[in-house]
């Protein structure tokens, strides 16, 4: 038989888990509301320049990825290692779309060698998921990167 303490205490981690829960989906939803906001801003821009250029493109792509992202942890409860990669990448093209002109030739360099190495890493999680996948979780799921 279950001691009282026991159950009290089973009874504090539950509330604990849910009440984590509960501010997850809450930070998730501000970060999806944000990011809502961020795009229509951008988009208003845009139709009030009357122009869409390269960079407007990446920001949006950026903001996409983001909610993609927030859509994946919400169906998974995991964040794949990968997306914010992804995500700095192409925030580093937009830098050096953007500021190319103004960058010295060091700054250059440090910007493409900084998206070569996130390139490079995303290579590796991919291989090292293929060559040495995850088993299934405690819950049934299975782990991973996505």
């Amino acid at each position: 038989m279950e001691s009282e303490s026991s159950k009290t205490q089973r009874r504090l981690i539950a509330a604990g888990d849910r009440t984590l829960y509960a501010l997850e989906v809450l930070g998730l939803l501000l970060i999806t509301i944000a990011t809502i906001v961020a795009a229509t801003q951008e988009v208003t821009k845009m139709v009030e320049a009357r122009e869409v250029t390269l960079a407007d493109l990446l920001l949006l792509f950026i903001y996409l990825e983001v909610l993609t992202m927030v859509g994946i942890y919400l169906r998974s409860g995991a964040l794949p290692v990968r997306m914010p990669l992804y995500i700095a990448i192409v925030a580093l093209a937009r830098h050096l779309i953007l500021d190319m002109k103004s960058m010295g030739e060091w700054a250059l360099i440090a910007t493409a060698g900084a998206v070569l190495i996130l390139s490079l890493a995303v290579l590796v999680l991919r291989f090292g998921h293929v060559r040495f996948p995850y088993g299934p979780s405690e819950d049934g799921k299975n782990l991973g990167d996505g």
